[in-house]
This record gives structure tokens, C-alpha cells and sequence, in this order.
């Protein structure tokens, strides 16, 4: 299961985004640091733990991925593609995913649960980039990738804001996607380094 062999058909949809972020003159840089704002807010929105702020939170999650795809596009079209934005939108990126799983923590107060799942999520991410480092390649493969987590994390607010109550051995919704990433998050980044020591 991963969203980010779609990637072709996401860029098809970004003209319009891209062309608007052109027009009023935003560098791909700032389109970045705009989302890791909105992970931020979504962040911010999950740890109050209401259901309007789950769906506040699950549109700012959204947004948060669309513009992550919308900064790489726009780089791209204005043909300003560099070492140090591709740094930035890594660095941020990781950021992001912190604070949103920090937000759905605090919001159900499951902290040791949060901290496997924003390390399974970490390692998954790390695996990626560090396989590229040796030469491999962006690996973006594997259970999870961050499309996947995102697409989730914005379903599971939606889902939370209509039902909270516990599901399985005394986690709710929200529970159980942080036991997924904790346990997938993991799985993947072994499968990611499995792949890579195979083709080294």
C-alpha cells in the first residue's frame, strides 16, 4: 500500500497551484515552510482533541501534504531546483511529521504510544534518505510511505471528530493509527533497508 506511485497523477492536478504560487511570486522555499505552518496548525488542532478541531486538524494535514507536493512542482517550473530546498523540504517534512503525531499524543494522552509511532515514522523516513545517500536512489516504497500516513491521519480526523470512543483494547481511533505507524512505521523501514542491501 503506498499513495506515492501516484505521484504522476498528483502532478497532473498541480498546474493550477503551481501557476497561482508563481503568480504572487512565492519561491518554492516559502510554499515549505507555508506547510509545515498549516502540519503546525493541525498539530495544534489534534491536541485540543475536540471533534471540530479533529476536522480542522484533518483539512490542515491535507493541505499540509498537497503543498509538499506543490513545492517540489513549483521548484520545477520555475527551474530553481537546489541541494539546499531539497534540505529544507526534507528537514521540514520531518518536522511536520513530528508535530502531527506530537498533536494526535497529547490530544488522547497516549504518550508511549506516541513516541514508537513518531520513531516508526522517523526510521521510515530516515531509510529513505539514507538509501539515497549511499546511491541508490529516493526509495519511496514499503508498507507506509508519508503519502500514506498523511491520507490516513486526515481520515482518522475526520473519523475522530464523529466517533471517539474506544474500538480495541482501550484505544480509539486515533489510538490505532498510532499503533499502526508504531508497528508499520518499523516494518517498513526494514523492508526499505532490506530492498537497498539487495541491490548494493
Amino acid at each position: 500500500m503506498t499513495l506515492d506511485q501516484y505521484r504522476s497523477v498528483a502532478d497532473r492536478l498541480l498546474g493550477p497551484w503551481v501557476r497561482a504560487a508563481a503568480k504572487i511570486g512565492l519561491s518554492p522555499d516559502q510554499v515549505s515552510v507555508i506547510a509545515f505552518g498549516v502540519a503546525v496548525a493541525a498539530a495544534a488542532a489534534f491536541a485540543v482533541g475536540e471533534p471540530a478541531f479533529y476536522v480542522a486538524g484533518a483539512v490542515c494535514v491535507l493541505l499540509n501534504g498537497w503543498l509538499d507536493l506543490v513545492d517540489g512542482a513549483l521548484a520545477r517550473h520555475l527551474e530553481v531546483s537546489s541541494d539546499g530546498g531539497d534540505l529544507l523540504d526534507h528537514v521540514l517534512d520531518r518536522y511536520a511529521d513530528i508535530a502531527v503525531i506530537a498533536g494526535f499524543t497529547v490530544g488522547i494522552g497516549a504518550y508511549a504510544l506516541g513516541f514508537a509511532a513518531v520513531t516508526g515514522v522517523l526510521m521510515t523516513s530516515y531509510m529513505g534518505t539514507q538509501i539515497q545517500a549511499v546511491g541508490i536512489g529516493r526509495e519511496y516504497g514499503g508498507l507506509l510511505g508519508r503519502a500514506d500516513r498523511l491520507a490516513l491521519m486526515g481520515i482518522v480526523g475526520v473519523v475522530a471528530a464523529a466517533y471517539a470512543a474506544p474500538i480495541v483494547a482501550g484505544l480509539n481511533v486515533v489510538g490505532l493509527l498510532l499503533a499502526l505507524f508504531a508497528a508499520v512505521g518499523h516494518l517498513t523501514a526494514v523492508q526499505r533497508f532490506l530492498g537497498a542491501w539487495r541491490d548494493l
